[in-house]
């Protein structure tokens, strides 16, 4: 298990600072301490300081998902040629295949996730492009204990991926213990949206992200405020030649 604290994450900004972000999982580029793994290729925490657009700018053949974490955004692509409003626990999914251009705009206060996939480019590439949005009520919520569940892809989810093995949900824990269990030929990665607690025995904070792998399970137990834990788990080997490794 590696914990990597915002300290260790790559950093940017768009718009002279108006949108201020942390990346798990940045370009090389950017610094940072982790490079893309499995299937599982760049993941940014955006935040809104004031209200700012982000400009059209092109994608091809990834999937790329907005998790609206607070607040408000809005999103833009030339396949819908509209501007479509997400709101807090609303999540976006664009499969760019061939190709998409898309623009966010984020209200001062929002902070979203966005997180993109490497799927098999041999097979997405040649796709139209598409896009899904889904409003946070939609997603299946259960109870493990005194934890909160909500599924969005894999296990219970509703989110379409073109990436196989993908399971991703968030889990709300509070005064029991959650566990997940160890399996090699998965990777988990963590990362603690809001409040502290202990994970295998190992103190963790606020923006902090883990990766785990190799078959270790997961013992998550909150400390009194209580923890919230977004969970992103991929195949440890996707089963085709990602694209980042194509580029190493």
């Amino acid at each position: 298990m590696r914990i990597i604290p915002i300290s260790q994450q790559a950093s940017g900004n768009f718009n002279n600072g108006q949108i201020i972000e942390n990346k798990p999982i940045g370009f090389p580029q950017e610094g940072g301490f982790v490079r893309p793994y499995g299937s599982l290729f760049y993941w940014a925490r955006a935040e809104g300081l004031i209200d700012s657009t982000i400009g059209l700018h092109p994608h091809q053949g990834f999937e790329i998902m907005s998790f609206v974490l607070e607040g408000n955004i809005r999103h833009f692509d030339t396949k819908m040629n509209g501007w479509k409003p997400l709101k807090a626990g609303d999540v976006q999914i664009i499969r760019a295949g061939k190709g998409i251009s898309h623009a966010e705009h984020i209200e001062k206060d929002g902070v979203i996730f966005q997180i993109w996939l490497d799927p098999n480019l041999s097979l997405t590439l040649p796709k139209e492009a598409s896009y899904d949005d889904y409003e946070g009520k939609a997603f299946k919520q259960t109870k493990s204990g005194s934890s909160v569940i909500t599924h969005y892809a894999g296990e219970n989810g509703l989110m379409e991926l073109d990436t196989p093995g993908v399971d991703i949900r968030r889990i709300k824990i509070s005064t029991e213990p959650y566990a997940i269990d160890g399996d090699k030929k998965l990777i988990r990665s963590l990362y603690i949206i809001g409040g502290s607690g202990v994970i295998n025995e190992k103190t963790v904070d606020q923006d902090d992200f883990i990766i785990v792998d190799n078959g270790e399970d997961i013992l998550m137990t909150a400390h009194p405020d209580g923890m919230d834990v977004f969970a992103f788990t991929v195949l440890a080997d996707a089963g085709y030649p990602t694209y980042a490794q194509r580029m190493r």
